[in-house]
């Protein structure tokens, strides 16, 4: 019987050298005992997600560890979304995600209107009553995320971002970035959707309160990466693999849904820093069972980066750690360890910068690194690799690789 593959993902686990930590990267500090054994009794190496210097999403990034070329599949971040929300696309329709933000005085202030997390269902109820030219749906997902749906006929994705993508600026008017008029069409409603929210959020009972309470109101819409549903083959039949699927974050989610894996719902999987690792690891574990491929993902130290914290990434990077533990017991399997892509304190966005990566298994021939981080990895057998290689090496081992040639 063939064995089986973990491929376990640290979403913006990769860093760079941060000065106030004595010029070493946050997994160089931070005290790693489980992740520094599986780096001895492994293969190592560095990883370009998509290929060097390439920033790659987290869309983008899972679907090329999942085997797929990201320059022929991926159509905006939207549909995975939305998909990873439960809500069930058509052909036809175009998604959006969006971000619940604070709007001053015409400028938007807070990309994340407080990483909101309270009062998110009232305000989707009254965003869900605005009235457009076309059916939508809008689903708040994970703290300030949310996910827009436009419905029917006649619509198209390739229309420009509403979000800025940085404060103290004016929200964005989309326009078609395809002179189509189904583009057009798109980007008109967009607009009209982003002043409506505007009017229906700025006096709404749950953002004065957030006021009264010197918190950042929840008053703007930003949608951004719209897209039509990508058309992306089954991983049962690309791979030959029942695969199975577990993160707290609604896009990754979206993803491994629309490449046909099960998706499974672990309590405490929050997508947040007070993720519950101790039950994602324990879930695995059993989910390995029953798939043949499990993909788990990891989504604090990305958060910590984005705020640029390394103490605070240093401290998730520990928390993970300490929950591994279990993963040194499995048996006929083999197991990938790295990131999605990297969020460097310093940058406070994704950069291309690689990643690390260690891979172990009963038969895997084992290197001279004794620590998991970017600087040790980069001295490992493996060299450096590409995330589209990820998945074929552990096929590979697990003796899941179909021969090429006679």
């Amino acid at each position: 019987m063939a064995d089986r593959i973990l491929m376990f993902i640290l979403d913006g686990v990769g860093d760079r050298a941060v000065r106030e930590l004595d010029n070493k990267t946050p997994l160089q500090v931070a005290d790693t005992p489980n992740l520094d054994h599986f780096a001895k009794i492994g293969e190592n190496g560095l990883m370009d997600t998509i290929a060097p210097g390439i920033r790659p999403g987290s869309d983008t990034g899972h679907l090329a560890l999942l085997g797929y070329d990201p320059y022929e599949v991926y159509t905006g971040r939207g549909p995975f979304e939305a998909a990873g929300a439960g809500l069930s696309l058509e052909a036809e329709d175009v998604a959006f995600r969006c971000n619940f933000a604070t709007l001053k005085d015409g400028k938007v202030v807070d990309r994340r209107a407080g990483r909101i997390k309270e009062g998110r269902g009232e305000l989707t109820e009254a965003i869900q009553k605005i009235k457009l030219d076309v059916d939508f749906e809008f689903k708040d997902t994970v703290e300030h995320r949310a996910v827009l749906m436009l419905k029917g006929e006649g619509l198209d994705g390739e229309v420009s971002d509403v979000d800025p993508h940085e404060k103290n600026v004016a929200f964005h008017e989309a326009v078609p970035l395809e002179d189509t008029k189904e583009n057009k069409r798109t980007a008109k409603i967009l607009n009209e959707f982003t002043e409506k929210c505007v009017e229906v959020l700025s006096n709404h009972p749950v953002n004065k309160e957030r006021e009264e309470r010197g918190k950042a109101p929840a008053n703007v819409i930003l949608p951004r990466g719209g897209g039509k549903v990508p058309h992306l083959e089954d991983i049962r039949s690309k791979h030959g693999l029942d695969a199975g699927a577990i993160s707290g974050i609604t896009l990754v989610r979206g993803v491994c849904s629309l490449a046909g894996m099960d998706i499974i719902d672990v309590e405490g999987a929050t997508g947040g820093l007070d993720t519950d690792v101790d039950a994602v690891v324990s879930s695995c574990i059993d989910a390995l069972e029953k798939h043949e491929f499990v993909l788990v993902n990891i989504k604090g130290c990305d958060l910590s980066g984005h705020d640029g914290l390394p103490e605070q990434k240093i401290d998730f990077i520990e928390k993970i750690d300490s929950s591994l533990e279990p993963l040194r017991g499995l048996e006929d399997t083999y197991v990938a360890i790295t990131g999605d892509h990297s969020t460097p304190v310093t940058v406070k966005g994704h950069s291309g910068d690689p990643l690390p990566i260690t891979i172990w298994g009963k038969d895997v021939r084992r290197d001279e690194v004794a620590e998991f981080n970017e600087i040790s990895c980069s001295r490992g057998g493996l060299h450096r690799i590409r995330g589209e290689d990820v998945l074929n090496i552990l096929k590979d081992l697990a003796d899941r690789a179909e021969k090429f040639g006679a």
